[in-house]
């Protein structure tokens, strides 16, 4: 998966943007002002740091050397992906479901304006 591709995904989800709140070499994806996604798109190797369920977390950084500990995040909710060392399509299912979990945290209202209930 190419930065370009990642930002591309990363920005499909409803309501999802992009900003530079860290400064103009880090991507922040957010849902509603939330991060969901933070990446250097320009770094080598491409790596992604996304919200996880502390369990699927543990067990991610277990079964894959390519999922670390979230880099500057809570430890317990976050993980950093190297995104070329695993397949695209793991990599798409972990964006989406950092999105959920973010989406999952946001009022009802919000929720369902996104066709997340």
């Amino acid at each position: 998966m190419t930065p370009q591709e990642l930002r591309t995904f990363c920005l499909e989800f409803n309501a999802s943007a992009e900003e530079f709140p860290f400064g103009p070499d880090a991507s922040v994806f957010k849902v509603l002002g939330k991060m969901f996604a933070l990446s250097a798109l320009d770094a080598r190797p491409l790596k992604i740091s996304l919200k996880c369920d502390p369990d699927d977390a543990l067990r991610l950084r277990k079964e894959y050397p390519a999922v670390v500990p979230g880099w500057h995040l809570n430890k317990r909710h976050w993980n950093t992906v190297t995104v070329s060392e695993l397949p695209d399509k793991m990599v798409r299912e972990l964006v989406e479901d950092s999105y959920d979990l973010v989406v999952a945290g946001l009022p009802k209202a919000e929720r369902l304006r996104l066709d997340r209930p």
